[in-house]
């Protein structure tokens, strides 16, 4: 008993001393804000999505926390219509020349069963930041079964008024300013 006890104790500090914070670098080829925009006061929703992100995920499972650092190339953004994009870069918009890039920086919340359900952080768009708590619909971590690295993946969400970042662009003609956020993004554990 006197050896089994300091024993344990070795083990239980040697597998505490091992468990610490993960990085994860975005993965860009799995990784895609979309966002829902009203068109004419109801007349229709536009679909669009950012093709271009970057950024870590820093997770410590045993201490149920982490953090978020996120990078959008604002220039990115596609509705699927060109004359569309075009638009949504100019200054009536994104004013990607002036801004060319969003940020979404955060601390990873309420965690269920070992998995963050909430990130609460602060979005930067169109050179304005304000708070922006993202729901966690779904959150995942596990070895990609093709690559053998571990994967974290996750599905969020969440609301805000584009006029609060100083793009108000079409409120004149009824245009909705809340836009939907819907965001998939995969993260491959940094080696």
């Amino acid at each position: 008993m006197k050896i089994a006890l300091p024993a344990a104790v070795l083990a239980f500090a040697a597998g505490s001393a091992l468990a610490a914070p993960v990085t994860y670098d975005i993965d860009p080829g799995h990784t895609y804000p979309s966002f829902e925009a009203d068109h004419m006061g109801g007349l229709s929703v536009w679909r669009g999505k950012l093709d271009k992100s970057s950024g870590k995920v820093v997770l410590d499972k045993d201490k149920s926390t982490g953090t978020v650092d996120i990078t959008i190339d604002t220039s990115s953004v596609d509705f699927g219509q060109e004359k569309l994009n075009e638009h949504a870069k100019s200054p009536d918009l994104f004013d990607v020349a002036k801004y060319p890039t969003a940020t979404y920086k955060g601390t990873l919340a309420k965690f269920k069963n070992g998995a963050p359900t909430e990130i609460d952080g602060e979005f930067t768009l169109h050179g304005v930041t304000k708070p922006l708590t993202l729901t966690i619909n779904q959150f995942l971590c596990k070895p990609n079964p093709m690559t053998k690295k571990e994967v974290c993946g996750a599905d969020a969400s969440a609301t805000f008024n584009r006029k609060d970042f100083g793009m108000g662009f079409g409120e004149a003609y009824g245009f909705k300013m809340d836009v939907k956020l819907a965001i998939q993004v995969e993260a491959i554990r940094a080696s």
